[in-house]
């Protein structure tokens, strides 16, 4: 069995550290007050950057950038525009190991179509890549993400010469958010990407993952499972609750039956109503008093009946709707 380490992953690679040529004035050079110093243009800190693009390419060094961007090609392809300090980098979307299920009755329009979809929900997010080719001339760069995650899975899932695996179940981890949505929020974990649902992100009642959650965040996450076939084929279970702990079962001790409190509603679901209590508590209401129908995030005042102490709730009922979303 592969051997786990304690310490807490975090979403930067280890590298060693490079020598800094020391830097030589020009005759030309803007001369500063200390002297000694040399004041940086936007040319001269373009120039160190497309210098570190160079040797990353040289030395297959993988590098961090911002999505910012997606463009339609004259041939009709599409790649994803991704900026390294402020330097243009172009992925081609079969470059951006953008995987889904397919079955019998997909065809290659509709793959593309929900590829570039997913890619849309990415705007904004941080990315690895792995530069693939390099123009000087026209300052290009074309780079895979695919190559970079795969480069990453054998560096952070595969054991390494002393059969130690760096993610394992049960670790906590640095992730990236990637795309959010009501209900999911996407991440990549060091090259392998996971949907975590509401349920797995907080204990709380959690109604809209989108006002907690935002594309480009790092976030904290348990590994709760992991399975490897091959470095191309390794999936990941994870979730953030866990790592935030859970307070519901303590604050429910505050509830008291026919005791009235204050909440917000966070859901609706086939007439069950979800309520997070302002002390801190969940709370499940199957009728309302109020004329008005009760809606997301209205503020309601919500009278307990009984505690449900194995789930870790409050039943009861809404007495009055105090404030309407509109």
């Amino acid at each position: 069995m592969p051997k786990k380490t304690e310490e807490l992953v975090t979403t930067n690679e280890t590298v060693a550290a490079e020598t800094v040529p020391e830097r030589k004035l020009s005759a030309s050079s803007i001369l500063t007050i200390s002297a000694d110093a040399e004041i940086e243009t936007p040319e001269s800190v373009e120039d160190a950057n497309w210098h570190e693009l160079q040797n990353a390419y040289r030395t297959k060094k993988i590098l961090a950038g911002t999505l910012g961007g997606i463009e339609k090609l004259e041939t009709g392809g599409t790649i994803a525009v991704v900026y390294y300090k402020d330097l243009r980098i172009v992925i081609p979307l079969t470059e951006m190991m953008i995987e889904l299920k397919e079955d019998a009755s997909s065809n290659y329009g509709d793959i593309i179509n929900r590829q570039n979809k997913i890619l849309g929900n990415m705007l904004g997010s941080e990315i690895d890549f792995l530069i693939k080719g390099i123009d000087n001339k026209t300052k290009s760069v074309v780079a895979s993400r695919k190559d970079a995650m795969l480069k990453k899975r054998q560096i952070f899932y595969l054991p390494d010469a002393n059969g130690i695996t760096r993610v394992s179940e049960g670790r906590i981890v640095q992730a990236r958010v990637i795309a959010v949505a009501e209900k999911t929020v996407r991440t990549e974990i060091f090259g392998v990407e996971y949907s975590i649902p509401a349920r797995d992100l907080s204990y709380d009642w959690m109604g809209d993952a989108t006002e907690s959650y935002h594309v480009g965040d790092q976030i904290l996450v348990r590994i709760t499972n992991v399975a490897i076939s091959s470095v191309t084929d390794i999936s990941v279970k994870a979730d953030v609750k866990s790592v935030l702990g859970n307070t519901s079962a303590e604050n429910l001790q505050k509830c008291k039956v026919q005791g009235k409190y204050i909440g917000t509603i966070t859901d609706i679901h086939k007439g069950t109503v979800f309520i997070r209590l302002n002390i801190g508590v969940n709370a499940i209401a199957h009728s309302c008093y109020d004329s008005r129908l009760p809606g997301k995030k209205d503020e309601v005042s919500f009278v307990v009946t009984r505690i449900d102490s194995e789930r870790n709730v409050a039943v009861g009922l809404i007495s009055r709707i105090v404030k309407q979303k509109i």
